[in-house]
């Protein structure tokens, strides 16, 4: 069930830098009709503003704060794409005296805040046939030590989202899953990683959208995840195991 953006009015989370401004680019370069910057200050997507003009429009929101997704999923109930990419990683080993800290904000943004979206949004995907787009990461599948908890927070979004595939999937909603590897990110370089340009992600979303694919594995490291997963993934987290 592929879905293409090209005349959609779209949502980004998180639209301001990084993943996320790369998706709104991509998004009006194949022809959206309008892009939604959702970010905590709008006065950080000013640039994006100055770039695209009328085909965006940015609204405050903030992924730990209930009430502000409410008022979001208000303003923009035209929404035919969402794209939740707003996350947060705060550096932590799983043994450390602020693993607990690090692992509950992650988790109020990551998890609970994927849940507050879809809540807020979910009838409006429903009745426009849309597609939800999660930001995972290919630490959704794997744990590296050097940001255990961050991990933890993406396997957590990541099994949510499986679930998402089947609730929203069976009323007429496309649901895609991304993980990356290493991106050129801030996130990236706070975890002290480098990465490849951000495009790879944008341009990887719009293509697995259309395709009507639940998975993207979009950069070289990422895939070496895919090859290895692929088995798993047809067997057990796509196959129909209600037979």
């Amino acid at each position: 069930m592929g879905i293409s953006v090209e005349n959609k009015v779209a949502l980004v989370t998180g639209a301001n830098r990084g993943i996320g401004a790369a998706i709104v680019e991509s998004f009006i370069k194949h022809g959206a009709k309008k892009v939604y910057l959702a970010v905590r200050n709008p006065e950080s997507a000013k640039s994006l503003e100055e770039k695209f003009g009328n085909k965006v429009e940015t609204l405050q929101a903030d992924l730990s704060d209930a009430g502000s997704i409410k008022r979001l999923a208000k303003q923009a109930n035209d929404t035919e794409i969402l794209v939740n990419n707003a996350g947060v990683l705060v550096p932590s080993s799983a043994l450390g005296q602020d693993t607990e800290a690090a692992l509950r904000k992650e988790l109020d943004v990551n998890v609970f805040g994927l849940l507050r979206v879809v809540e807020a949004f979910a009838d409006i995907l429903k009745s426009n046939k849309g597609a939800l787009v999660q930001l995972n990461s290919v630490a959704s599948i794997k744990n590296f030590p050097v940001v255990a908890t961050y991990s933890a927070s993406k396997a957590a979004s990541y099994s949510l989202t499986q679930a998402l595939r089947e609730e929203l999937g069976a009323q007429g909603v496309s649901v895609l899953s991304v993980h990356p590897g290493p991106i050129d990110t801030d996130m990236a370089k706070q975890a002290g990683l480098e990465g490849v340009p951000t495009s790879v992600v944008s341009e990887g979303i719009v293509a697995a959208l259309a395709a009507g694919d639940f998975h993207l594995f979009p950069d070289e490291m990422a895939k070496q995840f895919e090859t290895a997963y692929q088995s798993f993934s047809d067997s057990i987290v796509t196959a129909d195991m209600s037979e």
